[in-house]
């Protein structure tokens, strides 16, 4: 077949598929125009999904008749001064973005700048422009797209349900939204009720308060300030702790210079970051920005600009794992305050008629109860002990009483800790402290392994893990393969203290292992360690890998749930977690502790 130039609206509907993909590509190009603009309030409007309608009306600068009439040919810009693509300082600049809209829809454009005396108007259908004619606006410019795709009817197929196209418009604004908290933004829809995220205050905190907005009030409350520069590169945002997590990595928003992007390199540095605190199937929640002079990345090597290209890759790769994980080690002995509301919102009675929370009517104590047929004895008579549930598994108040003259003088000096005072221990596997304004609950199994945890690695960075040589080596059963993966990897597992051999074809002999684990079931660590490796990613860095021995080795060597402890060990772990870093959570990324207030008891019980 002979090679043949391919006609106008082709051409403009070939830009359209690369650009508009669906309603929300459309609307992310028009609300990007509007704030290149210099917009302070934009409002956004759809029907059908965007399928059958698009309003994006602005209070930007405007344009003029000429503009409005060269805005809507193809490659037409006023976004780049002079040639240059490399130094992009806007967020859109292809030319093609309004023509290729107006090549497969109806596409309406009013505009007005300060200069002019009335507004200016011209339609674009299905790539047939019309004359530039006068409109009434008082200022700014507001673009209609009606019957998106209308031109290419196969194109239709492809669009999911109206409700779905919907969700992805809200996501594109959203989006946008966070990346300039200065400018005001109302989204509206039959498919939605209105939201509206009003301008925020300039700095930190308006920033603060439009991811609020956007992300929950349990983001704001739970969020970490970012912050770090090196060589013109700055990173600054909000991440949340390591205990407020997602299922999939959609609560992770990253911006460069002002554009949203969702790119590979700086997902993969946000999973470095946080290796160390959360399993693999959760995904922490976060807003980072990257600033950089613009000639050191390239921001038009994906279709949508979804994706960039940085000069300097490794260092802004560096940078970003640099400073979330300064800001989770400065933050670390927090915990996220869902842990206290869900537990609050646990002691709630449900609502009445519902199956869940206490019932009176199920009481043995309502009226006709087994308890009510009683006769009436006071609290100190033998009845009394129908009511007993039986005492803590470790109590404090004795101890403290005896190591002191006087309770308030114990309270006095050990509430004014961070995580107060022990109280008790119950079930064996929670202590309960006091605090000045509170209570806390630990769950003392996974807070012990995080400070082992972080005791192994100190230990890595100064002289090495010491070891202790077992008197009778422990011989434990394995696969074959789970063998020679032990085997194979010997000399990075000694590392950690942990010395083992082959001994015949399905056996491995562990002789020695980290003292400061103290005596330890080392046949279930090996075993552990087998099941881990056999589901490594070998591509992951080795440092990744042999944090991930560690953190099996601390599970296996930290105090077990249902281990009865002392005042003194309670208060002492207390302590440790106090001076631990990273102590809010366990190397699984679970809690270790949680707070209740005690303005939220009192709320329980009405004194609020």
């Amino acid at each position: 077949m002979p090679i043949r130039q391919l006609s106008e609206s082709v051409v403009n509907r070939i830009a359209a598929g690369e650009v508009v993909e669906r309603p929300a590509s459309a609307v992310k190009e028009l609300v990007e125009n509007a704030l290149d603009a210099g917009a302070h309030r934009i409002d956004v409007l759809t029907d059908g999904g965007g399928r059958r309608l698009i309003r994006v009306t602005d209070d930007g600068a405007g344009m003029t008749r000429a503009d409005l009439a060269l805005a809507v040919e193809r490659h037409a810009t006023s976004k780049l001064a002079d040639d240059d693509l490399v130094s992009i300082r806007t967020l859109g600049f292809r030319g093609e973005a309004l023509p290729s809209i107006g090549a497969v829809a109806r596409l309406t454009m009013v505009t007005r700048h300060a200069s002019e005396p009335h507004g200016w108007t011209i339609e674009v259908d299905a790539g047939t422009k019309s004359d530039v004619k006068p409109a009434p606006l008082n200022a700014g410019t507001r673009v209609e797209v009606r019957d998106l795709f209308y031109a290419t009817p196969a194109r239709l197929k492809f669009l999911k349900l109206d409700r779905t196209e919907a969700e992805v418009v809200r996501e594109a604004v959203r989006r946008l939204a966070m990346s300039r908290p200065d400018v005001a933004f109302t989204l509206a829809g039959e498919e939605r009720a209105p939201v509206t995220l009003p301008a925020a205050l300039p700095g930190a905190a308006g920033r603060l308060a439009r991811l609020g907005d956007v992300l929950g009030a349990d983001f704001r409350a739970n969020a970490v300030a970012i912050a770090a520069e090196r060589e013109g590169i700055v990173i600054d945002g909000y991440a949340a702790l390591p205990t407020l997590t997602r299922a999939n990595a959609l609560g992770q928003y990253l911006f460069v210079n002002g554009r949203p992007v969702r790119d590979k390199l700086l997902l993969g540095a946000v999973r470095a970051a946080y290796a160390d605190y959360l399993p693999r199937d959760r995904h922490p929640l976060l807003a980072l920005f990257v600033t950089l002079p613009a000639r050191e990345v390239d921001v038009n090597v994906h279709p949508t600009k979804a994706e960039v290209r940085f000069r300097n890759a490794g260092l802004v790769r560096s940078l970003i794992v640099h400073a979330l994980k300064s800001a989770l080690a400065r933050d670390g002995t927090r915990a996220a305050s869902t842990g206290g509301t869900a537990t609050i919102a646990a002691f709630r009675p449900a609502a009445a008629g519902t199956s869940r929370g206490w019932d009176w009517r199920r009481s043995p104590a309502r009226p006709g109860g087994r308890f009510a047929q009683l006769p009436q004895r006071g609290f100190a008579e033998p009845a009394q002990a129908a009511f007993d549930t039986g005492m803590p598994a470790a109590d404090v108040r004795e101890a403290a009483h005896a190591a002191a003259e006087t309770e308030g003088e114990v309270s006095a000096e050990a509430l004014g800790h961070p995580l107060g005072a022990a109280r008790a221990q119950v079930h064996e596997t929670y202590i309960v402290a006091q605090t000045r304004d509170g209570l806390v609950i630990v769950d003392q199994h996974a807070a012990h392994e995080r400070i082992v945890y972080e005791k192994i690695k100190a230990a890595l960075e100064k002289s090495g893990v010491a070891r202790q040589i077992l008197l009778i080596p422990e011989i434990v059963e394995l696969d074959e393969a789970d063998v020679e993966r032990l085997v194979a990897r010997a000399d990075e597992l000694a590392r950690y203290g942990l010395a083992l051999e082959a001994f015949g074809l399905g056996a491995v002999a562990l002789r020695e292992t980290p003292s400061l684990l103290g005596e330890i079931d080392g046949s279930g660590l090996v075993r552990d360690l087998a099941e881990h490796m056999s589901e490594w990613d070998e591509t992951l860095p080795l440092e990744r890998r042999l944090m991930a021995v560690a953190s099996s080795m601390a599970c296996h060597g930290s105090v077990r749930a249902g281990r009865r402890l002392k005042p003194e060990e309670m208060n002492a772990l207390l302590r440790e977690m106090e001076s631990t870093p990273n102590s809010g959570q366990c190397n699984h990324g679970r809690p270790t502790y949680v707070e209740l207030k005690l303005a939220d008891i009192e709320r329980l019980f009405g004194r609020r």
